[in-house]
């Protein structure tokens, strides 16, 4: 999946001992394993042809990643988690053209220069992810090496043969079991690592995966140009340089809507959805403006970073306590807005009770061990009983009955009269 694996962290140079005891064997054990196929592969001496293949992908792989580390360095910061990169159009395209010990130079190049350009200057990022990261890598192109190769599609391309329907078949095959040996392997240690919403989050987000199988249909074409015309291969360096920047483009676009300390939409952006609704539902939306109580004691008490987690999981209360199609964002500072379209006066009511209940309900702890208290003072703008009110009228409501929500003493839902 060409992914950058989260096994871990920390401000040291080196972390891998750090991780819990199964993440520590399946890092050492997948880099080992790497490592003896690597020793197995080498007693098999390529051709010349396998050689001059090698030497063109090298060509034109390298040049793409050197030209694009910069681009890589930015996507590693603002995602600041695992994240899909764009090794695997290269990686994919060995897997078919070349044997197998030259493939698994490839990728320990392509890593190594990665670590070299990128990670080296993260120090969230100690050596063993990116280790980790190629040695996955490594093992899930063997892996489709090895169905090209028992399929006899490796050495009818090899030989020059013009490929088939049963060929094109087996290279489909030989992708989804390079996807599944490296989306099982990172998500493993994602999922041994760090808690984990929901199984699915393991195998990456949709736009993730339309990534990942766009690499591997450019390593498909990337391949066929090595077999046949190799310095077209050096071609391919536009397309995935372009999807480089439109990768970068896509993050750009998301960093603008989002808050970055909670992952909702920021004031604008949820302002503009609003909007949106209001127009959809004409007018009978309802809004929640939300305000956690005392908050500034908690980053006096126990400091902005605690702040910062707090603030994190309200967020994750509240996009679970609404309904799918409500938006969520955050209006600034400690307060949160809620819209919610096609809704009924009791509907609104409810939810803002349940958003209040389950706020309180949230366990924080201090570094110190000290339990950090939370409630919230929620204003409610119910749907007016007329259309027609706007979408800073219905806001401004829902703010006035949050001021009195907590005149009135605070943890409450306060609704606002039409």
């Amino acid at each position: 999946m060409g992914e950058d694996a989260g096994t871990g962290g920390g401000r040291a140079p080196w972390q891998l001992w750090s991780l819990p005891g199964r993440v520590r064997v399946l890092v050492v054990g997948v880099s080992l394993a790497a490592v003896g196929l690597l020793a197995l592969a080498a007693r098999t001496a390529p051709t010349a042809q396998e050689w001059v293949r090698a030497g063109w992908l090298a060509a034109a792989a390298l040049p793409h990643l050197h030209a694009s580390h910069l681009i890589e360095r930015r996507r590693r910061d603002r995602v600041g988690a695992p994240y899909v990169d764009l090794c695997s159009v290269w990686i994919f395209a060995g897997a078919i053209v070349l044997p197998l010990v030259l493939e698994l130079v490839l990728v320990a190049a392509i890593y190594g220069h990665r670590w070299a350009l990128v990670n080296r200057f993260d120090a969230v990022r100690p050596p063993h992810r990116t280790v980790f990261t190629a040695a996955t890598l490594a093992l899930a192109a063997a892996a489709a090496a090895a169905v090209l190769h028992a399929t006899g599609v490796h050495e009818h391309l090899a030989g020059g043969a013009r490929p088939g329907w049963t060929d094109l078949a087996a290279v489909v095959a030989a992708a989804a079991v390079q996807w599944v040996v490296n989306t099982g392997l990172v998500g493993t240690a994602i999922a041994w690592t760090v808690p984990v919403e929901h199984p699915r989050r393991l195998l990456g987000s949709a736009s993730d995966n339309l990534l990942e199988v766009s690499q591997l249909a450019l390593g498909v074409f990337a391949a066929m140009a090595l077999l046949w015309w190799p310095p077209a291969a050096l071609l391919m360096i536009i397309p995935t340089f372009a999807l480089h920047q439109c990768v970068q483009l896509d993050q750009l676009k998301l960093a603008a809507r989002t808050d970055q300390r909670t992952g909702l939409l920021n004031a604008i952006a949820w302002h503009e959805q609003a909007e949106h609704a209001l127009e959809r539902t004409r007018g009978r939306i309802g809004v929640l403006m939300i305000d956690l109580d005392w908050f500034k004691r908690v980053n006096d008490t126990h400091g902005h970073p605690v702040g910062d987690d707090v603030l994190a999981e309200v967020a994750t209360v509240l996009t679970r306590a609404v309904r799918r199609g409500d938006t969520v964002g955050r209006y600034g500072g400690e307060e949160f807005a809620v819209l919610l379209p096609d809704v009924e006066e009791a509907e609104v009511r409810a939810i803002a009770e349940r958003i209040r209940l389950r706020i309180r309900a949230l366990r924080i702890t201090a570094p110190t061990g000290e339990p950090v208290p939370l409630s919230a003072t929620i204003g409610a703008a119910l749907p007016p009983s007329e259309p027609g009110a706007g979408l800073d009228e219905m806001i401004r409501a829902a703010d006035e009955a949050l001021y009195a929500g907590k005149k009135a003493g605070r943890d409450r839902v306060a609704v606002a009269g039409w």
